[in-house]
């Protein structure tokens, strides 16, 4: 198919068997807005029992076009043309209380963070119930039956025990196949997932894309899968639909748009997905600058009656080369973020020695502390929530110089240079945090972590909450300062596909232990531990490989 052919079917889809269509959708956004359309002339069909991924980075429309389907918009944002057909009838023509007949028990919606869209004061059973009740007329005993029933078939384990929790009692992962449970509880036709694994570990991940599929062939569902993980995409995708900035650019079956896409956007996109085969190795310093031996971090909770021990790091020992990145895998509750906190000295540890350059920095008093505390910096995951929304950027930058006596002014001409180094405009340094996009506040982040010169940098989880382009900017960036700056980076993260590219050397935690650990083409090419390779294996999309596109010609 030609190229000129390929990006015409973005408007003009091949229909099947389709259940539910967009015809010309167009989402008018208030007069404030960066841009005109929310949606823009948006066409696509979901054919029954397939599954249509829509792909997309942050403001492209993806979860806007569910908030469309659904009558879900918000406030002062409407859908001013065209038609959304769902069993014959149009959506937009529909009053609220017809809506509410058709959410729940026609189209199904599994949300992004299930802890929000949850109840916090209400069971699980009670929730999910609901639908039963308010759609229904079963009695209260049938009503709990087809619930364990529900729970039952989302696998969580004891249903019995499920339906008496509350949100806050199960895992992230439970707590989504509690969702997903309530969008299937009356079998609708169509099920909405909007980024419904973004927030689980990798293992959980590939089981609630599997139980997706799953339920999905037994039913005959159609899926409209809303995502920006290309992995997740050539993991269950039957087509794909790639949006920007509100326009459909390019859709298709999955092995043509994954394979060989055709429009820029989607060349850029899937140029920027980390590849899960690690780089050539690099030459890296045998010398040592930071050596853990036997580190352990242990929580109390709790009365003496209900007393709770969590050995979150357990007789950790690890070593980062000179110039080197030691990456830190595994999933939540592996003790990850624990451990980088106490090496930056944010908690203290219960036993063991962390020895940075003949320093032993977990026997140093606060005035020792910090004087070191220049050399060993941390970026964290979350920069908008680590960054003083109520201080400018500069400051915070500035801050910690100024801290160590250095003058103001010196201090801010610092922050200058370092907001040109990390890619900012040094003429931004007046702004507040809110008023920089994700990538740009992780950069401010990055900038704050360096304006001390440190040695080595921490490095929690820094692009888990980044579109993939500007995940690869921002991995792009850590890879510059490394070397321009003399850095070594302890590098923590769950997504495996970023540990290789970026990562010499690999440690797999699970429990507060390390269970493995080497170089990345050792521990990636040849894993020996049965959970290292329980991870690799749940990888989604871990069989392609994005095609070779130049990133700088897309």
């Amino acid at each position: 198919m030609s190229g000129p052919q390929k990006v015409l079917d973005a408007k003009i889809p091949t229909v099947r068997n389709s259940i539910l269509s967009l015809r010309g959708l167009t989402v008018e956004l208030p007069p404030d807005a960066d841009r005109r359309h929310a949606l823009h002339d948006v066409s696509l069909d979901l054919e029954a029992g397939r599954i249509l991924c829509v792909v997309g980075e942050s403001g492209s429309g993806k979860s806007m076009t569910a908030g469309a389907i659904l009558g879900l918009l918000p406030e002062h944002v409407n859908a001013t043309a065209g038609e959304v057909i769902f069993q014959g009838r149009n959506l937009l023509a529909l009053s609220n209380d017809e809506l509410r007949s058709v959410r729940g028990a026609g189209i199904g919606m599994i949300f992004q963070e299930p802890m929000t869209a949850l109840n916090p004061l209400r069971t699980i059973g009670d929730q999910i119930g609901e639908m039963f009740t308010t759609h229904t007329t079963l009695s209260k005993k049938d009503i709990e039956q087809r619930v364990l029933a529900l729970l039952a078939d989302v696998h969580i384990p004891s249903p019995e025990q499920a339906i008496r929790a509350y949100p806050h009692e199960l895992s992230g992962g439970q707590r989504q196949r509690a969702m997903i449970a309530m969008a299937l509880a009356l079998e609708p036709a169509v099920l909405i997932a909007d980024e419904p694994t973004t927030a689980l570990d990798v293992t959980t991940q590939a089981q609630i894309l599997h139980l997706i599929r799953d339920l999905q062939q037994r039913k005959g569902t159609a899926v409209l899968f809303i995502t920006h993980d290309f992995g997740v995409v050539a993991e269950i995708a039957d087509r794909v639909a790639v949006m920007q900035h509100g326009v459909l650019v390019e859709q298709g079956d999955v092995d043509a748009v994954l394979n060989h896409p055709v429009h820029p956007y989607t060349r850029a996109l899937i140029s920027a997905v980390p590849p899960l085969l690690p780089p050539p190795a690099r030459d890296i310093s045998k010398d040592i600058i930071l050596d853990l031996k036997h580190v352990s971090k242990t929580y109390r909770t709790g009365g003496w009656r209900r007393r709770r021990v969590t050995h979150a790091v357990s007789d950790v020992s690890l070593s980062l080369p000179v110039g080197g990145t030691l990456g830190i895998v595994g999933e939540s509750g592996s003790g990850k973020s624990t451990l980088a906190r106490c090496i930056v000295r944010l908690l203290k540890t219960d036993l063991g020695s962390i020895d940075f350059q003949g320093v032993d920095l977990a026997k140093l008093g606060k005035r020792d502390q910090r004087t070191h505390t220049r050399d060993v910096q941390m970026v964290f995951q979350d920069p908008y929530g680590s960054l003083n929304p109520r201080k400018r950027v500069g400051e915070l930058v500035a801050q910690g110089p100024i801290v160590h006596g250095v003058p103001r002014e010196q201090a801010l001409a610092r922050a200058r240079e370092l907001f040109e180094l990390v890619g900012l405009d040094p003429q931004s340094l007046h702004r507040y945090p809110h008023e920089f996009s994700g990538g740009q506040r992780q950069r401010v982040g990055l900038a704050r972590a360096l304006a001390l010169g440190p040695k080595i940098l921490v490095a929690d989880e820094p692009v888990s909450a980044l579109d993939v382009s500007v995940q690869a900017q921002v991995l792009d960036l850590l890879a510059r300062l490394r070397v321009q700056l003399g850095l070594s980076l302890l590098f923590i993260t769950h997504d495996l596909r970023v540990a290789a590219q970026i990562c010499d050397r690999i440690a797999v935690m699970k429990d507060g232990k390390v269970v493995e650990a080497g170089t990345v083409a050792e521990v990636f090419g040849s894993p020996r531990h049965p959970y290292t390779q329980a991870l690799l294996a749940a990888v989604p999309g871990r069989g392609w490989q994005p095609p070779a596109v130049d990133r700088a010609a897309a």
